[in-house]
């Protein structure tokens, strides 16, 4: 998890990188962006709103034969190893650069780089540094007017948008012998693989956010492939309930507890083991039996888990995730033979307001 709140920007540099397809060549500045007070906190929103609002997938840098030889890896050691000004703005220069070579594609925009180092910044309960870096591509048109005698004349011109950031990542100094841990974002998908597979070169960080949202997400699978068409909706829902329950009371996960907590039907047990061996490995979680659990990762998949029955009557049943055994007690499933019909029995001494 991590906080922003505090973080300042120590150093800023701005490059301008074109496209490599068109020969446009890249634009270097010479030194380092001296901030003002007004720009600064302007900047700190543009740069770090996407983060605070994107749900945490870690990343780490990653090589296929070995992590020295991953471009970017290095570049940030050189940096956290001396952040001065001048090897940050230096360094940077080498950063613009790498992602000239990687845009050689002609759909890839141009735009303007920046390569911010960070400090305060908070992440797993840990204050650390980080590097910022940051692209603009996208050019929002908007009017500005000049007077002219006693009347306003219209003058068009393009800007960034403060609003959305283009693409971003931040590369935090900690856990460095695993490729450090990296968040990143990009809001344009039409060249997805160019920022995040050949400019970065990442892999997924298997943290446990990773490991609990993923294990969580395979819960949510099983109950609508197995528990449903086994049982009903209701025990699909309280199946969900009963895990992301587990999940929530416990620091760490261990199957065998996890499984004779949230299934009662021994049989519902066997189906979940052969469903892990089929299934296990799209959600990673194929050799995965115990991990510590990651509160925020709980908290992110009960707010997607739905606790309603739709039934095609046009009437809906809430279920309490909070107080699950009322389900058990007080709502029961049966057939009306006369109607031939489904029903559902929900007992309750008054109506709540």
């Amino acid at each position: 998890m991590i906080n922003l709140f505090n973080t300042q920007i120590e150093t800023l540099s701005v490059h301008q990188v074109n496209n490599k397809a068109r020969n446009e060549g890249a634009f270097m500045t010479e030194e380092p962006y001296k901030l003002s007070d007004e720009i600064a906190p302007l900047l700190k929103e543009y740069f770090f709103k996407p983060f605070r609002e994107k749900e945490e997938s870690y990343y780490k840098f990653a090589h296929d034969v070995d992590l020295e030889f991953n471009e970017m890896y290095n570049m940030a050691v050189k940096i956290f190893n001396a952040p001065s000004e001048t090897n940050v703005h230096e360094t940077s220069k080498e950063i613009a650069k790498h992602l000239y070579e990687q845009s050689g594609h002609p759909h890839i925009k141009s735009g303007e780089l920046y390569v911010t180092y960070l400090t305060n910044v908070s992440i797993d309960n840990n204050i650390v540094d980080a590097i910022g870096i940051f692209k603009s591509e996208i050019k929002t048109d908007f009017i500005q007017f000049d007077k002219e005698g006693s009347n306003l004349k219209m003058r068009l011109e393009q800007g960034i948008n403060l609003g959305k950031l283009d693409k971003g990542v931040l590369i935090f100094n900690y856990e460095k012998e695993e490729g450090y841990k990296i968040l990143t974002i990009d809001s344009n998908k039409y060249d997805a693989r160019y920022w995040l597979e050949h400019f970065l070169s990442v892999d997924i960080f298997e943290d446990e956010n990773f490991h609990t949202k993923k294990y969580l997400k395979f819960c949510q699978e099983f109950a609508k492939d197995v528990v449903l068409p086994a049982e009903d909706k209701k025990e699909e829902v309280m199946f969900l309930n009963r895990s992301v329950n587990y999940f929530a009371k416990n620091d760490d996960f261990e199957e065998t507890n996890f499984l004779n907590e949230v299934i009662d039907n021994p049989d519902l047990i066997a189906e979940f083991k052969n469903y892990k061996v089929d299934h296990g490995e799209k959600y990673s979680i194929e050799d995965l039996t115990d991990f510590p659990i990651s509160n925020k990762a709980v908290t992110e998949a009960r707010k997607k888990f739905k606790n309603v029955i739709n039934l095609d009557t046009n009437i809906t049943i809430k279920l309490d995730f909070v107080n699950p055994e009322s389900a058990d007690k007080f709502i029961e499933r049966g057939w009306d033979e006369e109607r031939q019909m489904y029903y559902y029995l929900v007992y309750y001494n008054k109506e709540v307001k």
